[in-house]
């Protein structure tokens, strides 16, 4: 399998030409600095985030790490805060292992932080791609080369569901969700322009839980990606222990 979830995490192992690769997606450093400028105190759980991250790249012994986007929470300018998180986590990860950040709409003064890291590299957001493997954000169009690939990877969406128990009470679980590529909407957008689109897409969870989410199984919730729920209109979903839901849009 070209992507295999991490159980229990909200990271995956992905398979790379030259190694593996652990991909995560929207861990959103800074964001309790962005909370209180909205008047909702939390402590700053940077270290538990760094730690996690580098417990994760020890437990699976990847090659690389790849941030699917919104490293950082601030759309513009970074926060001392979140600065300060940012740089302290790039250092410790890029003593292990290089670093892959595929661009999200949160991250669009990253390069004037990071670029002239040694063992960082930055693409767009429109995503990039190794081997069968195709990466994108998720926010924008992905690359057409991207969708050729076997399996393509997004972020963005933090896709959440609703579980009631038997007393009507409610919990919310972050989730995985796969399925085969539809390629109308990609089709639509590109017209003759269009790669051939024969994959499997993967909509990873946030790492961060406190960035909230998109409810894929609550009426009236809309998708936050151009392309989703059109292009994953057979899609199951799957809790970070690896249960599966079933369709996403039935549970």
């Amino acid at each position: 399998m070209v992507v295999e979830p991490v159980p229990d995490t909200p990271a995956a192992l992905v398979e790379l030409p030259d190694g593996r690769g652990l991909l995560l997606a929207d861990i959103h450093a800074g964001i309790e600095a962005g909370l209180r400028r909205n008047g909702v105190e939390l402590p700053s759980e940077a270290g538990k985030r760094r730690e996690t991250i580098l417990n994760l790249l020890a437990r699976t012994d990847a090659d690389r790490l790849i941030v699917l986007g919104d490293v950082g929470h601030a759309i513009g300018s970074h926060s001392r805060e979140e600065r300060k998180e940012l740089e302290t986590l790039v250092s410790a990860v890029t003593e292990r292992v290089p670093l892959t950040i595929v661009k999200g709409n949160h991250d669009g003064e990253i390069e004037s932080l990071l670029a002239d890291r040694d063992g960082v590299t930055i693409t767009g957001g429109e995503g990039i791609r190794f081997g069968g493997l195709g990466l994108a954000h998720g926010h924008t169009w992905p690359a057409r080369a991207v969708l050729g690939a076997e399996t393509v990877c997004v972020g963005h969406e933090h896709p959440v569901v609703r579980l009631e128990d038997e007393v009507g009470g409610g919990r919310k679980e972050r989730v995985w969700l796969r399925g085969p590529i539809d390629p109308a909407p990609f089709e639509a957008h590109y017209g003759e322009d269009c790669p051939e689109i024969d994959g499997e897409l993967v909509v990873c969870p946030a790492f961060n839980d406190l960035s909230g989410g998109t409810w894929v199984n609550v009426e009236g919730q809309s998708f936050l990606s151009p392309f989703l729920p059109d292009a994953l209109e057979a899609g199951d979903a799957y809790l970070l222990d690896g249960t599966r839901l079933g369709p996403y849009d039935q549970i």
